[in-house]
């Protein structure tokens, strides 16, 4: 099975092996050498002991990366897959049971205890794994293979929603102990009534259960290092007061915060060359509109989170949060988004994108537009996410932007269940 790796590492491997073969003086085989002869180049290249925070020997382990997955894939079939929390941007999932690993993270632990030789032994432990599946007694028969789609959609948190959280509740939860919040999210579970019986199973043996595993009597934040997303979605079941709904991240950046930002003006530019020539191919107006149109309002652009959220404003929803390095949950300032949210109005901003439109086919007469299905979603998506964000503003709360992956957005109508349940009166009745 072939495995396309990531540009980035590809040109760090194309490096590093030249680099290791120049300093041995030979041709190396990186696939069936031992670690330990390639080892003795690696320290050449190195210098000294090896400093994760140097760039040249973060290369280096990026290059050795790529020659450990490329061996996990000769024996096991593993595949690279996006992966945001990985600082290598991917992953390594394996088709036969669920297990990922960074072995960008796994070479740097080799190199700073001076033992590449360790690779072999998470090898067999991956090994060991997937035995254990294929051959368990439970098999019954060949185990159902899972592609990098799947890992994707389990993994990587390339999906975003805007939450208004409680400061006060929020930061409640996260000072009291797990034991006690895995009561009441238990009976919060129990008394969702719109929630099946299944998933409220589920989700106390995934939620509850994480809770109870940790050490009671010290508060939940003290313990995030250990399992900071339960700290997180602990801390939004009960803070949350309002949230938008979730999208992928490239499709704020694209979509929603550029629509933010146009707002809905009334004068267009002329189109001129590949915008035009565009125009007369027949792609849909709104795409062009998001395309040449200039901003109402001042964006940041690259240089803030989502092109929305400046760097400078970005903070910790919770001081305790500081203990952890791939920060899913982020304190956003709102000043760059205040005016142009404030004055956000759907009706306008759609007779604008018609205005446009119009503008558009008296430049270049009747086209047969293409994808207009696909533009439509779009904007109704678009339109649907800045009326939440809208609301998430206007409830003068703390303001977070939330990362989260594909199966935890397709949970999160179910969390909102329990989530009103936490809050929602408890009624005693009671007969004299």
């Amino acid at each position: 099975m072939t495995m396309p790796t990531p540009p980035q590492l590809d040109a760090a491997f194309a490096q590093v092996s030249a680099a290791i073969e120049q300093a041995e003086g030979r041709k190396i085989d990186f696939l069936k050498e031992p670690w330990e002869a390639i080892e003795k180049g690696a320290i050449k290249l190195l210098g000294g002991p090896f400093n994760p925070q140097t760039m040249e020997h973060q290369v280096v382990a990026l290059g050795l990366s790529v020659v450990f997955a490329r061996r996990l894939n000769a024996d096991h079939n593993a595949f690279w897959f996006p992966s945001r929390e990985a600082a290598e941007g991917a992953s390594l999932g394996f088709p036969e049971a669920l297990i990922m690993l960074s072995p960008f993270g796994a070479v740097v632990d080799a190199l700073s205890q001076a033992r590449l030789a360790r690779l072999d032994d998470i090898q067999k432990d991956i090994r060991t794994s997937l035995a254990q599946v294929k051959f368990g007694a439970g098999g019954g028969g060949a185990p159902q293979r899972i592609g990098p789609e799947d890992y994707m959609r389990l993994f990587d948190p390339g999906f975003v929603q805007i939450v208004a959280l409680d400061p006060v509740k929020s930061s409640q939860t996260w000072t009291t102990p797990p034991d006690r919040l895995a009561g009441e999210v238990r009976d919060a579970i129990n008394r969702a009534q719109k929630l099946p019986a299944e998933l409220k199973k589920q989700m106390e043996g995934q939620l509850v259960t994480a809770l109870q595993r940790m050490e009671p009597g010290k508060p939940l934040i003290a313990q995030v290092a250990r399992a900071p997303r339960v700290c997180e979605v602990v801390g939004l079941l009960f803070g949350t007061t309002t949230a938008t709904g979730s999208a992928p991240e490239e499709f704020w950046m694209d979509v929603v915060m550029p629509f933010l930002f146009l707002g809905a003006p009334d004068k267009f530019p002329e189109l001129e060359g590949q915008e035009l020539e565009a125009a007369k191919q027949g792609i849909d107006p709104m795409l062009l509109f998001l395309d040449v149109v200039p901003y109402l309002y001042k964006s940041p652009e690259e240089e803030g989170l989502l092109n929305a959220f400046p760097g400078s404003t970005l903070g910790l929803p919770h001081e305790g949060f500081g203990a952890i390095q791939n920060l899913r949950l982020v304190k956003v300032g709102l000043d760059a988004i205040k005016e142009p949210i404030s004055k956000f109005d759907e009706k306008k901003t759609r007779a604008s994108i018609a205005a446009f439109a119009e503008s558009v086919k008296k430049q270049t007469g009747e086209v047969k537009l293409q994808g207009q299905d696909e533009a439509k979603q779009m904007l109704d998506a678009a339109m649907v996410l800045l009326n939440d964000l809208k609301r998430v503003v206007e409830s003068d709360k703390l303001v977070c932007v939330r990362r989260l992956t594909e199966a935890e957005a397709a949970s999160d109508p179910a969390l909102s269940l329990v989530r009103q349940a936490l809050t929602a009166p408890r009624i005693i009745l009671s007969s004299s």
